[in-house]
């Protein structure tokens, strides 16, 4: 995340946890059919570990944003010749294999930090976050799943109705965090911190739906000693780093090379940045301060937010749009089926999961929340960017022509997501003030949202002693105008 200072929960908390839950068998039972509470209150280091990481995501979505609009007006105007050459432009040991374009190395190597950051980040999450506790875990991923599943199955469906490629499917699978939180920075000012950690986690199990995707079914042919050998190379990542040994001199080559080998070997060469952020310790050890997880996420992920993605969106993006090009995305079957995949079904299958596992489950709605609020953040689901270019570079490689119109596909249903998530947010944005109210208030001045300190009796006390200081201090006031009032007998 952007920032280590958040209490990471450790081994020991996790003890801690199970010693206060079974301090009485007899509450066991009630616990069991206790119905859990969705999008409700995070605990008070989550919510501080969230904020700092959403923090860094926005900019790197509104830095997205901006590359985005750039690489559009480049492939737009008379510098499209410009930009095509530096686009296609070789560089590379070709002994390696890697005698590659700039676009390719964009999305082949600087999008490897992406995935290494999107790894740490699921790491935290399956050890730390809210796909710790399987309970609390399985509405997100419900949510997450449905917001996959649906989608494709739109696709399908326009594909095969209107005798299209079918190889496209999985393009608006994935939800771009960054582009999603840049225009909540912008639309969605004050909302709760429990929807955002909402749209995270369902972004943190898209990430991991994207990236079996792609490992899967948009490898090339497999060359098995190269895959061996990248094996090996995460293997020995593992053993340096859970032995202690630490350099940067030490990783950042084997890193290298393990990239390298997995690029030779046929898998997306970002499946090795996953595994190795996968690999990170998030647990504390004696004596540590930040676990080393998220000491290095503190590090690459400015790098990876400010620097890797947005340059991937400006080699990406670039399509040429005309009017014919966009009349071309609402009439052929897979720009269409891009265009509501996104817009719809990201919208709807989140929501439908959501509601389903309320309806079906334990769980219950915020009563503080209402449907609206997660009706905007299906929507904003829908802002598939990063993955979805990447995976439709990769579903249509041999035919240059549709790969520019999924691109284009991808730009329009993204921003009409945007856009209805815009008017569904400020509609609730008077309802979304009064929670961030409530949530940040800190009448003693302690730096607690008084929120967390409800089951504490030192701030209850020292609640009660500054309302009887202010108490005494009316008294006060109210005996000086009451003299006042005697005294004052008018004007002579």
């Amino acid at each position: 995340m952007a920032t280590p200072h958040a209490p990471p929960h450790g081994p020991d908390d996790h003890s801690n946890d199970s010693n206060s839950n079974s301090n009485s068998n007899s509450n066991s039972n009630d616990d069991n059919n206790r119905r859990s509470v969705f999008l409700g209150r995070l605990p008070l280091g989550e919510r501080r570990f969230l904020a700092d990481a959403l923090r860094t995501e926005t900019v790197g979505g509104t830095l997205l944003l901006a590359a985005a609009v750039v690489a559009l007006l480049l492939a737009n105007t008379g510098a499209s010749g410009f930009y095509d050459d530096i686009k296609d432009f070789h560089f590379g040991p070709g002994a390696l294999h890697l005698n590659l374009s700039v676009a390719d190395w964009a999305k082949d190597g600087l999008l490897t930090l992406f995935f290494f950051v999107a790894g740490i980040e699921l790491k935290r999450e399956l050890v730390a976050g809210e796909l710790r506790d399987p309970r609390a875990a399985a509405l997100p991923i419900v949510s997450a799943v449905c917001g996959m599943a649906v989608p494709a199955l739109v696709y399908v469906a326009f594909a095969a109705g209107g005798g299209g490629d079918l190889r496209g499917w999985a393009i608006p699978m994935a939800t771009d965090i960054a582009f999603a939180l840049g225009v909540l920075a912008v639309l969605g000012t004050g909302l709760p911190s429990a929807l955002r950690a909402f749209l995270l986690t369902l972004a943190v199990v898209d990430d991991l739906g994207a990236i079996v995707i792609i490992a899967i079914f948009y490898s090339a042919g497999i060359s098995l000693g190269a895959l061996a050998g990248a094996i090996a190379g995460l293997a020995l990542f593992w053993f340096l780093h859970h032995r202690g040994v630490r350099g940067w001199y030490v990783y950042v080559p084997l890193g290298l090379v393990v990239w390298g080998l997995m690029h030779a070997s046929g898998v997306h060469a970002t499946v090795a940045g996953v595994a190795m952020g996968l690999i990170l310790r998030c647990t504390l050890r004696s004596g540590e301060e930040t676990s080393p997880a998220a000491h290095i996420e503190h590090l690459v992920r400015p790098l990876s937010a400010g620097l890797a993605v947005p340059l991937f969106a400006l080699f990406a993006a670039g399509v040429t749009i005309s009017g014919g090009a966009l009349a071309d995305v609402f009439t052929k079957p897979e720009t269409l089926g891009v265009v509501f995949g996104l817009l719809a079904g990201k919208t709807l299958g989140v929501f439908g999961g959501a509601w389903a596992a309320v309806r079906f489950t334990k769980a219950e709605l915020n009563r503080e929340l209402g449907w609206a609020d997660v009706l905007a953040i299906a929507a904003l689901s829908g802002i598939g960017f990063t993955v979805s270019l990447l995976i439709g570079e990769l579903a249509f490689s041999d035919n240059p022509v549709l790969a520019d119109e999924a691109k284009a596909a991808v730009l329009i249903g993204s921003l009409l997501a945007a856009v209805f998530a815009g008017i569904v947010l400020k509609l609730r944005a008077r309802k979304y003030r009064s929670l961030v109210d409530a949530e940040n208030r800190d009448e003693d001045g302690d730096g607690v949202p008084d929120m967390y300190e409800e089951d504490n009796p030192d701030f209850h006390l020292r609640m009660a002693a500054l309302y009887e200081a202010k108490a005494a201090e009316h008294r006060r006031l109210a005996e000086v105008a009451t003299r006042h009032d005697v005294t004052d007998d008018g004007p002579a």
